[in-house]
């Protein structure tokens, strides 16, 4: 099997084998499953009943709950024991990273453990070490020798298993032969993997997490691609963006992540992993889940359409550079006016551009759109320098300064006025005649505005693209995303999804996105209140940006990789969190990690740029990258030390001098 699915147009749900946990099947025919995982203390057993069961009545088929150690593994037995009391049989997970006598004990008393194959045996020391070949085998057997107990245990008591990988805490072996990349996760999975089967068992799970979408969405292809090339079967498949971080872009983060795989079929089980209470995580998993609900086998329309990219390696599509867009510039953001019957200069404050009629200038935002749609009007005031129109053909002419006109297909054939520069082209996802292909051969001026909405959108919008680069069109492509959602957090995973994943395969050269906002509603779900709608524009544009940064493109802001609190954490994660944007968040293109203990943080940092990381109770470890720069820092001065350290480095901006 060379690739990963059929084609980049057609839709299967991948077939796997199906795994027992507990009275809940994962894989095979079942429904894609949710899940989330605790942060309470596993020792205290009241509170980690109580949260574990309003996350089951938020709707989780499955709790994790952490168990760092033997004490943690054993309490399980009394924390599943109080819940069957509550009248709950939901099953429960237990969180294993470094110590294999907890993960034995929590296999008799539950009914599945996840272990993670970069600690689980061997102590991470960031070492590169060059290994023979008979050194390398030697590696394999001791690993064999300290996993089998574990398989053994899961065989005899009907206990399932997930194998999840993290990208940031592969084994020293493994990055040693195959560095920090998507193809050492599925090795450092595989060698478990192939450990288990030896035993025949098979009750196993997998997963391929990363803070990366683009590193996670390649390894579990790759991972899909090896399962079948060696085996020829897989195994199910959870699916997770770990460090997500919260609020907006958590989700958007995460939505993109899943969403990619889910969309070519890929994924049994999903968990959503927020800063934020797990029961809040459910909602979102549900969001999601329920696009596939009403999913069947899809087909692509185009005759010809055998992968022409990489799917394992980002590379970005070759296009033509027609004035600030395509070729290596980052992705444009169109703003929708068209609905609003006059634009002024105040009106384009919802999409980065503030006027300061005092001093007659602009301040543009790093989130400011470089286009916006006006439909049949003209602007006819001075725009700011980075910002240009786009209105519909009919009002259009050649002595509108900054405006370029919108055709469809048919309309930009016939047409005699047309830009010399730059003609914005809408259309469908559907093949193109030979006349049209042969028009875009020889037009340089020529921009699509690409519809990847509704069910297989994305799919139909990711053949077209592949068939122009069959073709070798090189045409540039904005991808337009219409949500009839009616709710902001749908809207957020519709929009992240249908766009995003255009983006991980390198195919995008600006976004659109449009809503319906009269149909929009306001209101509770599990205690989170959706996002207020007063700004619609301002919502979309900062939707369009928050997509960019999350699919690594287009960088406009600070990123902030956190994990998930659970019964570990060392401090108050949501509310450090908070403080850490609040003090940071002007910092654009740095990359800031927020761990809540040693046994995540400084493997699962990942690519962060900084760390800071719980060390013991009230203390906090900062790291830059990988190195331990200021050790056991009180909390009540860890977020001020973390600023000195961003100004001995040269990366601190004060945030007056941003606003300048």
């Amino acid at each position: 099997m060379e690739w990963y699915c059929e084609t980049p147009g057609n839709y299967n749900r991948l077939k796997t084998l199906e795994v027992n946990v507990g009275n809940v099947a994962i894989g095979g025919s079942n429904p894609i499953r949710v899940q989330t995982m605790t942060t309470t203390d596993t020792m205290d057993t009241q509170a980690t009943v109580l949260q574990t069961i309003r996350c089951i009545d938020a709707g989780a088929e499955l709790v994790r709950i952490t168990a760092p150690s033997k004490n943690e593994a054993l309490n399980l037995k009394n924390i599943k024991e109080e819940i069957a009391k509550a009248g709950y049989k939901t099953p429960l997970i237990a969180d294993i990273h470094f110590t294999p006598n907890a993960a034995e004990i929590a296999a008799t008393l539950i009914e599945k453990v996840r272990i993670n194959p970069g600690n689980y045996v061997d102590k991470k020391k960031f070492e590169q070490i060059i290994y023979t070949e008979e050194a390398y085998s030697e590696e394999l057997s001791r690993l064999q020798k300290k996993f089998l107990p574990l398989v053994k245990i899961c065989k005899e008591n009907g206990t399932a298993m997930r194998i999840g990988t993290n990208h940031g805490s592969l084994s020293d072996r493994i990055m040693s032969r195959f560095g920090d990349t998507p193809a050492g996760m599925v090795e450092s999975a595989m060698e478990f993997l192939r450990i288990a089967r030896s035993a025949d068992f098979h009750n196993i799970v997998l997963s391929m997490k990363s803070s990366n979408p683009i590193v996670m969405v390649q390894a579990y292809r790759l991972l899909v691609r090896q399962m079948t090339s060696e085996f020829g079967e897989c195994y199910p498949l959870h699916l997770g963006v770990t460090e997500a971080g919260d609020g907006e872009d958590g989700r958007i983060k995460s939505a993109i992540g899943i969403g990619t795989l889910l969309e070519d079929g890929i994924g049994d089980t999903i968990r959503v992993s927020l800063t934020e209470d797990p029961e809040f995580e459910i909602p979102v998993c549900n969001d999601i889940v329920k696009r596939y609900a009403g999913f069947k086998p899809f087909e692509s329309k185009f005759k010809n359409d055998k992968p022409a990219y990489d799917p394992f390696f980002f590379i970005k599509r070759p296009t033509l550079i027609i004035l600030n867009i395509g070729g290596k510039k980052p992705p444009v953001v169109v703003s929708d006016y068209s609905n609003e019957n006059e634009i002024n200069v105040y009106d384009l404050s919802s999409c980065g551009y503030d006027y300061d009629a005092i001093t007659d200038k602009w301040n543009i935002s790093d989130a400011a759109a470089d286009y916006i749609f006006s439909g049949d009007k003209t602007v006819n005031f001075k725009l700011p320098g980075t910002l240009k129109i786009i209105c519909n053909h009919k009002v259009w002419n050649n002595n509108l300064e900054n405006h370029f006109p919108l055709f469809n297909l048919e309309e930009y054939k016939n047409s005699n006025t047309k830009s010399e520069s730059l003609n914005f082209v809408n259309c469908d996802a559907e093949p193109l005649s030979e006349e049209y292909l042969n028009i875009l051969k020889t037009d340089n001026s020529i921009v699509f505005v690409l519809n990847s909405s509704g069910q297989h959108g994305m799919l139909k919008a990711r053949s077209f693209i592949n068939n122009l680069i069959l073709n070798k069109i090189n045409t540039p492509v904005i991808i337009f995303t219409e949500s009839k959602y009616t709710t902001i957090d749908e809207q957020l995973i519709d929009f992240s999804i249908q766009t995003g994943a255009i983006f991980l395969d390198g195919m995008g050269d600006g976004i659109w996105l449009k809503n319906f906002p009269e149909n929009i509603q306001n209101k509770k779900v599990t205690g989170r209140t959706y996002l207020p709608t007063s700004n619609n524009k301002r919502f979309l544009n900062n939707t369009s940006f928050s997509i960019l940064q999350a699919v690594r493109t287009r960088i406009s802001k600070t990123e902030f990789i956190s994990c998930p609190s659970c019964g570990r954490t060392l401090f108050d994660l949501q509310e450090t969190t908070s403080k850490i944007r609040n003090v940071t968040g002007h910092l654009k293109g740095l990359k800031i990690a927020i761990m809540g203990c040693i046994v995540n943080g400084p493997g699962e940092m990942a690519d962060a740029d900084f760390g800071y990381v719980g060390s013991g109770p009230g203390k906090i470890t900062l790291y830059k990258g990988k190195e331990v720069v200021k050790k056991n820092i009180n909390s009540e001065i860890a977020v001020e030390e973390l600023i000195n350290l961003l100004k001995e480095n040269n990366v601190w901006i004060e945030p007056a001098a941003v606003l300048q």
